[in-house]
C-alpha cells in the first residue's frame, strides 16, 4: 500500500470519531428541550448545564477533526 493512501484512509477513519460528539449534541439539546417542556421554570437554570455541554462535546469533535486534518497534511 501507497503511503499517501494510507494517510487518506487513517484521516478517513479518523473522522468517524465524528459521529459520536454528533450524536451527544442530539441527545444534549434533546434532553433539554424535554426538561424544559416539562418544567419551564427551571429551564433557565439548566441552560447554563447546556451550553456547557455544548462546549465539552463540540470540543472533542475538534479534536478530532484536528487530528484528521494533521493526518492528511502533516504526516
Amino acid at each position: 500500500m501507497e503511503p499517501e493512501a494510507a494517510k487518506l484512509i487513517g484521516a478517513g477513519i479518523a473522522t468517524l470519531a465524528l459521529a459520536g460528539p454528533g450524536i451527544g449534541l442530539g441527545l444534549i439539546f434533546g434532553n433539554y428541550l424535554a426538561g424544559a417542556l416539562r418544567n419551564p421554570s427551571a429551564a433557565p437554570k439548566l441552560f447554563g448545564n447546556l451550553l456547557l455541554g455544548f462546549a465539552l462535546t463540540e470540543a472533542i469533535a475538534l479534536f478530532a477533526l484536528v487530528i484528521a486534518i494533521l493526518l492528511i497534511f502533516v504526516v
